[in-house]
This record gives structure tokens, C-alpha cells and sequence, in this order.
């Protein structure tokens, strides 16, 4: 029987590989950060909407957004705009399609009377689908 020599006969050689563990890491801390601050993201107008036990999210395509905060300010999408400039962007809105929703957004601070008006605007305007965005009631 033969048996190795107990003595290396080479001296052990540097790992030239590059070490993906600390790479990783800093990709998966990325990851989480973006994934966190993204819904923050999405809406910049703070809105105190009430709360609809059945509120619940739609995917329709054809939609113009409308919102009126506390204060009274008048905005599409996330653009603060006047009276007449709101007219005009739902009335080319209701020239493009017929059947595009308006959904509106309204702080629950805001008087019944301007939210009354608003929808009065876009139905003069053509548009007859309105829905009311609300957010979801807390678990009690």
C-alpha cells in the first residue's frame, strides 16, 4: 500500500475570486429601501379621505383624476389648476371618450356644495361616470 507524503509539496495559492456576499447584501438593502419608498411615491397630494368599508381599488384604463383639498384647491392628477382650466381638461377628456371616468377625490374637510359643483362641472362636460376615491376603513 502507498501512502501520500504528510508535507505539502506546493504552497497554498491566494483566492482570486471575488466575494459576492458583501455585493448581495448591498443589492438586497437596496431592494428594501426602494420597495418601502415607492408607495410613498405614487400620490404627492396629501388628501384626508374618508373612509368606505367597500372602497376598493379599479383598474379602468380611460380615467381623468379630480381632486379638491381643504382648502378648496381645485387639481388634476397631481396639477393644482383654476375653474376654467378644470372645465376645459374635462371637456377634451369628454371629447376624447365618452365613457372616461372621472374620479375624484375630495378632502372630507370640503363643504357637500363644492363637491356638488364639482360633479355638476363634469357632467355639463359630458362626463357621467364619477367615482368617489375613498380609502379603506381601519380593522376594528
Amino acid at each position: 500500500m502507498a501512502f501520500g507524503r504528510l508535507e505539502r509539496a506546493h504552497a497554498s495559492q491566494p483566492i482570486s475570486d471575488i466575494n459576492m456576499t458583501p455585493l448581495i447584501d448591498v443589492m438586497l438593502v437596496l431592494l428594501v429601501i426602494f420597495i418601502v419608498t415607492a408607495p410613498l411615491l405614487a400620490s404627492s397630494l396629501k388628501l384626508d379621505l374618508p373612509q368606505a368599508k367597500t372602497a376598493s381599488p379599479s383598474d379602468e384604463p380611460a380615467f381623468i383624476a379630480l381632486a379638491l383639498d381643504a382648502q378648496g384647491q381645485l387639481y388634476v392628477g397631481e396639477r393644482p389648476v383654476d375653474a376654467a382650466e378644470l372645465e376645459r381638461a374635462v371637456r377634451e377628456a369628454a371629447a376624447r371618450d365618452p365613457q372616461t371616468e372621472v374620479r375624484l377625490r375630495a378632502d372630507r374637510a370640503v363643504p357637500y356644495g363644492r363637491v356638488a359643483e364639482l360633479i355638476d362641472v363634469t357632467q355639463r362636460a359630458g362626463l357621467t361616470r364619477i367615482g368617489f376615491v375613498t380609502e379603506p376603513a381601519a380593522p376594528r
